[in-house]
């Protein structure tokens, strides 16, 4: 297994994964013996030690040049992909298809973007790339969600610790299930980590309006998600027609305003239910939901969970 480096890698990116693959090797060498295990090997153009993201230095076991890509081949992303190293995608471009299987974590998307090896597929990305990633190469068909997206010989995986998840289905693929759960659990990490990649985004995301009547506005129902939200109700705080309103709003803020509306009453939801031992009731009506059945409906349909699920898995414990 090959993992290339360049200046600007997300160290996660290359040591959560390579945790998975040497833990599972642990655990294969013990309980099957004779079964084919895992070695990573980490390449730099030139074999230089390269300096991550976090300002840690990585010092790599070859040069880039002198390695092939091994029966799988892992990308992992970071800052370093705005400006793509040259010599990092002419070797992907080179050697990539001698590979049994080809993976990249986070922004490691755009490497494989860049050396035309994502042209035609689904991929993904983190959330906060997506859209740039269709706009630079429309030839990929981003989807923004999933934890990782798996299309032929070809995975990618959403932001940073998703390359864990991606990571640990490979192993499931190569091994079975009983060798990722044991690493899984070793990690404390879901074998398959429920919702997508949607549930870690900030709603507020969405863009800050340039009018201040607007912009107002949204602060405002940032700070009462269980009050009247209707856009009816909107609209005569703007002193705006229900349908001026809306078009504004829309064009201002870049999303419709019941979509921003959902979007915030989501946050306000998620926010009680990990920080606050309010019940479930409670925190659908002091977040505008009214009811119990329409706070569980809107966490299934954009977070994969439910209330009691999502305050389970991401309460802080203590």
């Amino acid at each position: 297994m090959v993992v290339p480096l360049f200046e600007g890698v997300q160290s996660l990116d290359v040591t959560g994964p390579a945790e998975v693959f040497s833990g599972a090797d642990v655990f294969l060498a013990a309980c099957r013996a004779g079964a084919p295990g895992y070695r990573v090997v980490t390449a730099s153009p030139g074999g230089a030690a390269v300096r991550c993201s976090s300002g840690l230095r990585l010092l790599p076991e070859a040069a880039l040049e002198e390695v092939g890509p091994g029966d799988t081949l892992v990308v992992p992303g970071g800052p370093g992909t705005r400006v793509p190293d040259e010599r990092v995608v002419a070797w992907l471009r080179e050697e990539a298809s001698g590979a049994r299987r080809v993976a990249s974590v986070c922004s490691g998307a755009f490497l494989l973007a860049e050396a035309g090896l994502l042209a035609g597929r689904r991929a993904t990305t983190h959330w906060d790339l997506c859209a740039d990633l269709a706009r630079r190469f429309p030839d990929v068909r981003v989807e923004p969600d999933p934890i990782f997206v798996r299309d032929g010989a070809v995975s990618t995986s959403a932001g940073v610790t998703a390359g864990i998840d991606l990571a640990l289905a490979l192993v499931e693929e190569d091994a079975g299930r009983e060798p990722a759960a044991m690493v899984a659990r070793y990690l404390v990490m879901y074998l398959r980590r429920p919702g997508g990649q949607a549930q870690f985004s900030a709603v507020l995301a969405a863009q800050e309006a340039r009018r201040p009547p607007v912009r107002e506005l949204q602060h405002w129902i940032a700070a009462n998600p269980g009050a009247d939200l209707s856009v009816e109700a909107l609209a005569g705080r703007a002193g705006l027609s229900p349908r001026q309103f809306a078009r504004v709003f829309a064009e201002e803020v870049g999303v419709t305003p019941g979509r921003f509306v959902e979007g915030v009453r989501l946050e306000a939801a998620r926010r009680l239910l990990e920080e606050t031992g309010e019940g479930v009731v409670a925190v659908a009506r002091a977040c505008g939901y009214g009811t119990a059945e329409a706070l569980r409906r809107a966490f299934v349909r954009r977070l994969g969970c439910s209330p009691a699920q999502y305050r389970e898995r991401f309460r802080p414990v203590g």
